[in-house]
């Protein structure tokens, strides 16, 4: 992909799933990576593998709920590499499942907290970095739960439309500025926090027998997708939502 050799990325959430992914598909067209999560094994042994492909990266400990990790994610950043050209933010959780009547305040707040805020937050830590370095792109991870409805999960639901929103709003108001962002709303994917809602109830079966693919999707795929939108291949594209979910919402 054009324009991804020796530039500097972060990817949040990127220990395990479609952050994994990501960082290893960045590594690929030679870019330098900072790692992001808040699980520090396995975001070490992300680095690990990154290394071991040939690639640079770091590891930062990063809770994206809270604004000191996230200034401390992106002063890291900077202070490491001497700038800052793309991020992928893409740390999220899915919350307990229930009615909205139903909802606990403490879930609420922790999903708006890490999905939404988190990604607002980001953005605020990283626009002012990507502006000193010329301009670069934002990849925001929302997800099908921000173009449509799902019963048992509106505070994901919630936060990922938000999501939505947010990037919309960000590519407006930097288009000028040479930053574009943009957003990915990935359908049922085989990772990590997919494995923990099968677990938790029969959503992900059924959600598969209405994908019109008839599978999950590969980290990979959406992984392989963001990446893409950082690239100067997709230069003319702000402030767009792509959907990857096999043909789901298309129905």
């Amino acid at each position: 992909m054009n324009g991804i050799d020796n530039a500097v990325a972060i990817v949040t959430g990127a220990s395990t799933g479609i952050g994994h992914a990501a960082a290893s598909r960045f590594v690929e067209e030679g870019a330098r990576v900072v790692v992001a999560d808040v699980n520090v094994e396995d975001g070490e042994a992300t680095v690990e593998a990154l290394e071991e492909m040939g690639g640079e990266a770091i590891f930062v400990e990063t809770d994206v709920s809270e604004w000191s990790d996230v200034e401390e994610m992106v002063e890291t950043t900077v202070d490491t590499y001497g700038r800052l050209d793309f991020a992928f933010n893409n740390a999220g959780i899915e919350g307990a499942n229930g009615a909205a009547s139903e909802q606990s305040l403490d879930n609420w707040e922790q999903v708006i907290d890490v999905n939404l805020k988190g990604v607002f937050m980001c953005m605020k830590a990283e626009i002012p970095a990507l502006l000193e370095s010329g301009g670069g792109a934002i990849v925001n991870t929302s997800s099908i739960a921000g173009v449509v409805g799902f019963p048992e999960l509106s505070p994901y639901v919630a936060s990922k439309h938000g999501v939505i929103g947010l990037t919309k709003a960000a590519a407006l108001e930097y288009s000028g500025d040479g930053i574009r962002v943009n957003a990915i709303s990935p359908g049922v994917v085989d990772t990590p926090m997919v494995d923990r809602s099968s677990e938790a109830s029969d959503t992900v079966d059924q959600a598969i027998g209405a994908t019109p693919i008839g599978r999950l999707g590969e980290p990979e795929e959406i992984g392989d997708a963001a990446v893409w939108l950082c690239s100067a291949d997709s230069s003319f594209v702000t402030g767009e939502t792509m959907v990857i979910d096999g043909g789901y919402t298309s129905q």
